[in-house]
């Protein structure tokens, strides 16, 4: 038996129940999983501020999980707090975005991403670069709902999504595209008739790739930094904090 926990690092417990039942659905039958809601932060990220508060939910989310699990989903595209929960996990931890970024290079040799919320475009395209993949990048195209707008009507938005992977293939040259976003995650499938390029779903790719780390039984990179005294977090991070 395969466990896998999913970190949802937003504060909308419906967001995560979707992850989950979407990773189930694209899970082995040996794969057990679980899902945690972040604590505090926003009920959507769609900002630097909110990202920035997300990767300290995560973490937290992290650090408070006394359940068996042999890799760690990050189940927000865009992977707040996925270097540090490297860091500090001692299981693999497998962000929806790297994944996602990681197989489309195996397919293509260029790859588009179709997401919702406009201040998503920017940031992804720094995600990118920072993995040395910005040669790879056609294009980052955004719709104008953000991905919690999707989640609650989706059908609203299936035609302007589809028509913004289309231009990723058409316009920017795009070999794949990656439909990112937790809010979105399982509509590629209802996509992929509408859409003229191999479609990723951003769930799917991490999925499947905890799942080859974890029957690997491998580690994680954790490489924790040295004890250090905090004031003000939850009691489950500071007690990691100081490797309690």
């Amino acid at each position: 038996m395969t466990n896998l926990l999913l970190i949802n690092p937003n504060t909308t417990r419906s967001i995560t129940n979707l992850v989950l039942k979407v990773a189930r659905s694209f899970a082995g039958k040996g794969t057990r999983l679980r899902a945690v809601t972040g604590a505090f932060g926003p009920r959507y990220i769609a900002s630097r501020v909110g990202y920035a508060i997300a990767g300290h939910a995560a973490v937290d989310a992290y650090a408070g999980d006394r359940g068996a699990k042999d890799a760690v989903v990050l189940a927000c595209f865009g992977d707040p707090g996925l270097a540090a929960l490297r860091e500090i996990a001692s299981v693999p931890v497998v962000g929806m975005a790297d994944a996602s970024v990681l197989q489309a290079c195996a397919l293509g040799d260029r790859f588009s991403i179709v997401t919702g919320g406009e201040r998503w475009k920017e940031m992804l395209e720094e995600f990118v670069a920072q993995r040395g993949l910005a040669s790879r990048l056609a294009s980052v195209r955004t719709v104008a709902p953000t991905g919690a707008d999707i989640a609650r009507d989706p059908k609203a938005a299936l035609q302007l999504l589809a028509d913004g992977c289309n231009a990723c293939a058409h316009e920017d040259g795009a070999d794949v595209v990656i439909l990112g976003g937790a809010g979105l995650a399982g509509l590629a499938t209802r996509l992929k008739p509408m859409v003229e390029a191999p479609l990723l779903d951003g769930v799917a790719c991490a999925i499947a790739q905890a799942e080859g780390l974890a029957q690997q039984h491998l580690a994680g990179l954790g490489n924790p930094p040295a004890p250090v005294e905090s004031i003000r977090l939850s009691k489950a991070l500071t007690r990691l904090l100081a490797r309690k």
